[in-house]
């Protein structure tokens, strides 16, 4: 995977935190309510239309993804949810983001579908405007020593682990085609598996393709075992990527 040429050094992007991680080349349908982003989608449809519409999603490390109330004051604002220092409250690294077919809804807000470009480690943020914007730095992507073998074996974990998710709920496994390359499959696993925030901001954060596919195998030889035995574990669908709400 090649970097990103417009991102070669530090670049600034409005930010849109969530509940959990962004991998590059996964989709991210999002449902946009709230004042601060939908002014944020607003600077978004006021750039050219032949310019890119990026933001940086990064996950809540402490707080909340939509405003409370009656939280001091940040109930609010840029930082609502957040607390008064969004540099603790957020992940050190995130995705670029780019967003296409936005929609406006009856009645205010947006409908929009992103897709994960790349990743960047969160600098610093600025919280005077409308939304958060971030000053951040590309992370690229290389592949490892021994990405390959390690593919090979991710897969046949991924697989067995699919299966015995499949045989958890009683239903049947659609055959599915997996990318060649190991840098695209290491994200691909990683956002599929069932796990939570604090261990995909991990893979995110994995220095390379190899050191994140070798940490997904031990996951996923883990959390099969458990899974065989604990049949009747609740499971979700994994191919179906869920719609966030800010």
């Amino acid at each position: 995977m090649l970097p990103v040429p417009w991102l070669t050094v530090t670049d600034r992007l409005p930010l849109f935190p969530l509940s959990s991680a962004l991998f590059p080349g996964l989709v991210l349908p999002l449902n946009v309510f709230e004042e601060r982003y939908r002014a944020l989608v607003g600077a978004l449809l006021a750039l050219p239309e032949d310019a890119p519409r990026r933001f940086g999603v990064v996950a809540i490390k402490h707080g909340q993804e939509v405003a409370p109330t009656g939280q001091d004051g940040l109930d609010t604002g840029p930082l609502a949810g957040l607390g008064d220092d969004p540099m603790e409250s957020l992940y050190g690294y995130g995705c670029v983001a780019e967003a296409a077919g936005i929609a406006e809804r009856d009645g205010g807000g947006y409908e929009l579908v992103a897709t994960g470009t790349v990743r960047f480690r969160l600098l610093s943020v600025d919280a005077s405007g409308p939304y958060l914007t971030g000053e951040v730095e590309e992370v690229p992507d290389t592949q490892g020593e021994g990405a390959g073998a390690l593919a090979s074996e991710a897969l046949r974990a991924f697989s067995a682990y699919q299966k015995r998710l499949a045989g958890a709920r009683e239903r049947s496994l659609s055959s599915q085609e997996f990318p060649d390359d190991p840098t695209v499959l290491s994200y691909l696993v990683a956002a599929a598996m069932i796990t939570g925030t604090e261990q995909k901001q991990r893979l995110l954060e994995a220095p390379d393709a190899a050191a994140r596919l070798a940490a997904e195998l031990r996951l996923l030889r883990r959390e099969t075992a458990i899974i065989d035995k604990l049949p009747s574990l609740p499971a979700v669908e994994l191919t179906q990527q869920p719609v966030c709400a800010n």
